[in-house]
């Protein structure tokens, strides 16, 4: 193929896209195949990727297990609509029902995430008969209209004409300022004093059980209980938001699992299509007698999806997936952890789903500036790290669950190197 290159693109992009539309780093590649937890530029220059499309990837890219079984479902049927009686979107809820939480059985298929946590928030409003919501600072859930007004990081929100009178924001149990449980206690402060004063009104809160966009923020083990326990004597619904952690990605199937905690809406994609776009939300026999008015998705659930989907399950079933992220996850936390630099604030999070705060020891430039250094030094060794937090100052460590433990090994040698290269200058 004859590569335009990345000069080309960036022209092309300024010139069609819209400008809110950004990218990566001072001089970014053009990234053209892929291989398990391998890129590619149009240079065949090879990073090892430890973003995966953010949460995305989990089975790696081009899979060639999963591709075969995507080629033959679009060889044969790609796609009909829900009106019609199709194989794989059933046998796929019928798996779903399996491996959810608890009591979790019924699903209805989209999209996207946004599109998924926007039908979770209408289920919750027929099943309760209620309409506000409670959030989290710090969340991300959807680039709608609903979900964009329960997201609690200023710098998604888009647009200043959301349903703010319909949200209530608490504080997430994290705070620079406290410990964890002070923070925890606050949070749930909050919450009892909104449940008290609008319960009668309120028909969920949705959150995610380890931010992400937010920085890697993972809360005391105890809270999501507390929190349920709070809700449910109010008849408040908890909605639990797995985009960017479910099937696997923190060294549980679901990170909700982490807190012993069943939510009474569960929502997922990302991983669920490994690059094929799926998203489903699902919930109890009980709550789902409620989403009874016609609906319907287009494209979810198509047979592709669907079948894609299925090969995604059993391949992470089969190849132990979600056990290698807790271990090889582990292994990543504490190698970071071991790394002794003045830019590195804390290191957190569970899994393949680790977060290094960076701080800016000088005024010569700032916590995000620094990042951003951090991230173009690291693609020049050949690794490809997220970057997330309210200020945007977080290196986010989310590789395919495929990755392995020299991988890792590697790209903390370079990071390692990278950091010690720009003491002097950053200092």
């Amino acid at each position: 193929m004859n590569y335009i290159g990345p000069d080309n693109i960036l022209s092309k992009r300024k010139a069609y896209f819209y400008p809110a539309t950004a990218h990566f780093y001072q001089r970014p590649p053009q990234i053209v195949s892929g291989s398990m937890q391998y890129l590619f530029d149009h240079e065949n220059k090879r990073y090892v990727d430890f973003f995966a499309g953010v949460s995305v990837m989990n089975c790696g890219h081009s899979n060639p297990d999963i591709l075969k079984d995507t080629i033959e479902q679009l060889n044969k049927v790609q796609h009909t609509t829900t009106l019609y009686l199709t194989q794989p979107m059933v046998e796929l809820a019928e798996k779903l029902s399996e491996i959810l939480p608890g009591d979790i059985k019924r699903t209805f298929f989209c999209v996207t995430g946004s599109e998924a946590n926007e039908g979770a928030m209408a289920l919750a409003r027929l099943h309760t008969k209620k309409t506000k919501f409670i959030a989290l600072n710090g969340g991300l859930h959807g680039r709608t209209h609903l979900t964009l007004s329960v997201t609690g990081i200023p710098m998604w929100r888009l647009d200043d004409n959301l349903v703010n009178d319909s949200v209530f924001f608490i504080e997430r149990p994290y705070s620079k300022e406290s410990s964890y449980q002070e923070a925890m206690e606050s949070s749930l402060l909050q919450l009892e004093a909104v449940l008290k004063e609008h319960g009668n009104d309120i028909c969920a809160m949705i959150l995610e059980p380890l931010q992400g966009n937010g920085g890697i923020i993972m809360y005391p083990i105890d809270y999501l209980k507390k929190v349920q326990s709070l809700l449910h004597s109010h008849n408040v619904l908890l909605i639990c938001d797995e985009v960017q952690t479910g099937y696997g990605r923190t060294g549980k199937m679901f990170c909700v699992e982490h807190y012993d905690v069943v939510p009474d809406i569960i929502v997922t994609a990302k991983a669920l299509g490994n690059g094929i776009p799926i998203s489903t939300f699902s919930t109890t026999e009980e709550i789902a007698k409620s989403f009874n008015r016609p609906s319907a998705s287009t494209f979810g659930g198509n047979p592709v999806a669907a079948q894609t989907a299925l090969s995604v399950l059993a391949y992470i079933e089969k190849n132990n997936l979600v056990q290698k992220s807790m271990e090889l996850g582990a292994c990543l936390k504490e190698k970071l952890k071991e790394l002794s630099s003045p830019f590195i604030d804390e290191v957190r999070g569970a899994g393949l789903m680790v977060g290094i705060q960076i701080k800016a020891p000088s005024n010569k430039v700032n916590s995000a500036e620094i990042t951003d250094i951090i991230l173009e030094e690291m693609k020049d060794h050949g690794f490809l790290i997220g970057k997330n937090g309210l200020n945007r100052d977080v290196l986010a460590f989310q590789p395919p669950l495929v990755i392995t433990k020299e991988d890792i090994n590697s790209m903390v040698e370079s990071l390692d190197k990278v950091l010690k290269k720009i003491q002097p200058q950053y200092t």
